[in-house]
């Protein structure tokens, strides 16, 4: 089956493993809107009720691994995206149930490696539970971000230094499998990203913000060979809003590879607070293009 002109599924329900934020609703509308019928399995503690109670939808414990793949079955789900942030709990905290208890010997030393590690071994048994994996840019498309600057604030070249710089600190920590960002104010590192999320880091990184320079740059990108189908970089108006707050003049994303939530509302946040918003491709030299 073909939604929209968009993916091929497999059958006639999209089965949808929400952890938090708006992403996982704005699927569901999408899909259901092109005919396509949606069920969501709501991580307990994770997903937000007023994002995903307007579907079918059911709350399942993250390690609940057993009444996770009954639920979808049991709903006729062959196709499945994964999307929303979802905070990596303790390994005492998990309490699996016995198909969990499995599925983490399946899963093995993953469970201890970086989300991008761990997330790549979850689809693969999935995958070979029966279940066809998507992305969610295959179904949100237009929440993709461009290439260039979008709105009125064009960095400068301090900026654009800082944004290569950034690159290679993301690159490097990528390779890693640590996180998918950084701060970088006039050549210094202020803050890497690593489990405790963007939001986080943006705070400490204001915390290090040097004075009497120009404000830094938030960078986000893709891990090097990372799957499109888990964990794309994500930036909303919040996100801008977070950084004008810590004193950034700006925010690089990789473009066709960040999804963004209310594209509009990014750009119209970034003019208010004085801030650019680029995406970023790149080049032989690893150089940013306007």
């Amino acid at each position: 089956m073909v939604v929209g002109g968009g993916p091929r599924l497999a059958g006639s329900c999209l089965g949808i493993l929400a952890g938090g934020g708006p992403l996982p609703g704005q699927i569901a509308r999408t899909v259901e809107g092109l005919g396509c019928r949606v069920f969501i399995v709501g991580f307990q503690d994770f997903a937000e009720p007023r994002v995903i109670e307007p579907w079918p939808h059911r709350y399942i414990r993250l390690a609940a691994a057993g009444e996770i793949l009954s639920c979808l079955r049991a709903e006729g789900c062959r196709d499945l995206v994964l999307i929303g942030p979802v905070r990596r709990p303790s390994f005492s905290d998990l309490r699996p149930d016995a198909a969990g208890v499995r599925i983490m010997g399946r899963i093995g030393r993953a469970l201890f490696s970086g989300d991008d590690g761990l997330l790549a071994a979850i689809m693969r048994v999935l995958t070979e539970e029966g279940f066809v994996i998507h992305g969610a840019h295959e179904f949100l498309s237009g929440s993709v971000g461009r290439s260039g600057v979008l709105g009125r604030i064009q960095p400068d070249l301090r900026a654009l230094a800082d944004i290569r710089r950034g690159q290679d600190v993301v690159e490097a920590i990528g390779r890693l499998d640590i996180g998918q960002g950084c701060v970088v104010q006039d050549g210094l590192v202020l803050a890497v990203e690593a489990m405790e999320g963007t939001d986080r880091m943006l705070l400490r990184a204001g915390e290090c913000r040097q004075p009497g320079r120009p404000g830094g740059v938030l960078v986000k990108m893709l891990k090097p060979g990372q799957d499109f189908r888990a964990d794309l970089p994500t930036i909303g108006s919040d996100t801008v809003r977070r950084a004008a707050e810590v004193g950034l003049r700006g925010i690089a994303f990789q473009a066709g590879a960040t999804l963004m939530i209310d594209s509009a509302a990014c750009i119209a946040a970034a003019d208010e607070a004085g801030l650019f918003l680029m995406g970023i491709d790149e080049g032989a030299a690893g150089m940013p293009t306007t």
